[in-house]
């Protein structure tokens, strides 16, 4: 397969009013907006993220009607912290607070007007104890 784009879809109740949630919050451009669909780039041509009207005939049975459930996109950021502050200040909900890992990555979680989790990431350095641990040190 050769790939020349990405895009992850997303069943929601209010088309409008969750594009423009995800445009203000989060700054992805609106590329499409119909009354039962709309897509939003993020920031790389070829890669959106699509919200379809739950419901709507263009999904399948029985997926057609179904809520958000164990699902997220993560977005990698220059400044998690001030990312952080910045929706914090906007009222967007914040499910888990900022937090190093050991791993590489500081992070913390929002949801959307759906219940949609996100997961906003600023990669840094891994601790050398894990990477010994895991081998790749």
């Amino acid at each position: 397969m050769q790939v020349k784009g990405f895009g992850g879809g997303i069943l929601v109740e209010n088309i409008a009013e969750t594009t423009r949630w995800w445009q203000r919050h989060l700054g992805l451009t609106v590329t499409v907006e119909l009354d039962w669909f709309s897509s939003l780039n993020l920031g790389v041509p070829g890669y959106e993220l699509s919200f379809i009207q739950r419901g709507h005939e263009s999904t399948p049975e029985p997926w057609r009607t179904q809520e958000v459930a164990g699902s997220m996109v993560g977005f990698v950021v220059e400044d998690a912290a001030a990312e952080y502050e910045r929706l914090r200040a906007e009222g967007v909900k914040i499910v888990k607070e900022p937090v190093d890992e050991v791993y590489g990555q500081r992070h913390f979680f929002i949801e959307d007007l759906n219940g949609f989790l996100i997961d906003i990431i600023e990669p840094i350095p891994p601790s050398p104890e894990w990477l010994a641990a895991n081998g790749l040190a």
